[in-house]
């Protein structure tokens, strides 16, 4: 069997490649190093780009209409309809007070100002009443005073007839017995005329009391209708009260921090519920005071939420308030008072979500997001 050659490079050659293999390395360092520097490069000039069009904050919130739900009247819990973070439409009925005091109080005020209207109706008869016998003793004024004329003629007559008989008694054309005659009639007609005045005097007295009683029924009606209205507005009041014993939700939305037990005593202006409205959703973006420059309402804005990576949402600029968030903090800086360090102040942004979008269902207020506005 002949033995096999094995061939061995020679020492020149094993250092010929050795010297090859660093070569080709130190041919790609550059190169790599280049592609790195071009994508550094390409990274700042687009972010130096992308800042010179638009301003950036992740100081930013998903905000929705939160709406406390609280009592009006002091009373129990009788029933209560709603769980937490379950959806309720607006006129949805969230809880029941207990309603037995309340239609009590109801009916009190109810016949309440029955009875003040059956005064009133009593007064206002009276007051017909008089009107109508203060107008018939009126009439019977003018007869009294048609009784004493007549009276007067009487009177008249009868004096003429006497100062005639007289002068001829004393020529003696008459008889003693005529002359009483007229003497007679004469006195009877001047009494007759003195019945008729005092009738007459009597009458306009009648006529004055019956006036005045008209007019003390009439006063007393006055006040007897404002407290017809005032038993009325009781009821209405009683009513109202009745109608805030069931609370109701305002809008459509989502119930949340229920703190309510069946039983519980509530009292009024306690809050018991909150409604988290569904369908209006906005952001508010706070900016810094140097960033503001060149906003204005109406801009678009990107919005990226940190709950949904994937998810991307726009929206335009509807408002910018008019301070700084530091102004309505519990302790605003006062940098009058010689303390001053000069921070920059935060400027919140309202920002309106479109809503066209389907993924807006998915946004819960709280939740941080990220916002760009294109200023240019």
């Amino acid at each position: 069997m002949e033995d096999q050659k094995v061939e061995t490079p020679t020492t020149a050659e094993a250092e010929i490649t050795s010297l090859e293999a660093p070569a080709k390395k130190n041919k790609l360092i550059p190169i790599i190093g280049i592609g790195i520097i071009l994508l550094v490069i390409f990274f700042v000039g687009k972010r130096i780009i992308h800042g010179m069009h638009y301003e950036e904050t992740e100081n930013a919130q998903i905000e929705t209409n939160i709406i406390p739900i609280s009592n009006r009247i002091t009373g129990y819990v009788s029933k209560i309809y709603v769980n937490d973070n379950q959806f309720v439409k607006a006129g949805d009925t969230i809880l029941v007070l207990e309603q037995n005091d309340l239609i009590l109080r109801l009916n009190q005020a109810k016949l309440s100002y029955q009875t003040s209207l059956a005064q009133m109706g009593v007064l206002s008869s009276n007051t017909e009443s008089a009107s109508v016998n203060a107008t018939a003793i009126s009439s019977n004024i003018a007869t009294a005073q048609a009784n004493v004329d007549a009276a007067k003629v009487r009177v008249w007559k009868a004096s003429q007839d006497y100062d005639r008989y007289a002068k001829l008694l004393q020529l003696q054309s008459v008889t003693q017995q005529q002359y009483d005659v007229v003497s007679a009639e004469k006195q009877s007609a001047e009494k007759q005329l003195n019945v008729a005045n005092m009738q007459l005097i009597a009458a306009k007295e009648q006529a004055n009391a019956s006036r005045t009683q008209a007019s003390t029924v009439g006063t007393q009606l006055k006040p007897a209708e404002i407290t017809a209205q005032q038993r009325l507005e009781d009821v209405k009041l009683a009513q109202l009260n009745l109608s805030y014993s069931v609370l109701i939700a305002p809008v459509d939305g989502y119930i949340s921090k229920k703190s309510v037990q069946l039983g519980q005593l509530l009292n009024p202006g306690q809050t018991i519920v909150y409604v988290v409205e569904d369908k209006k959703v906005w952001v508010v973006a706070n900016f810094k005071e140097t960033q503001i420059k060149e906003m204005k309402v109406g801009l678009t804005a990107d919005l990226k939420v940190d709950a949904y990576e994937d998810l991307a949402l726009t929206g335009k600029i509807e408002s910018i308030q008019y301070a700084t968030g530091n102004k309505f903090s519990l302790l605003p800086a006062d940098n009058a008072s010689g303390n001053f360090v000069k921070v920059v102040q935060r400027i919140p942004v309202k920002i309106l979500i479109d809503e066209s979008s389907a993924d807006v269902n998915k946004l819960r207020a709280g939740m941080n997001c990220k916002v760009s506005i294109k200023i240019k």
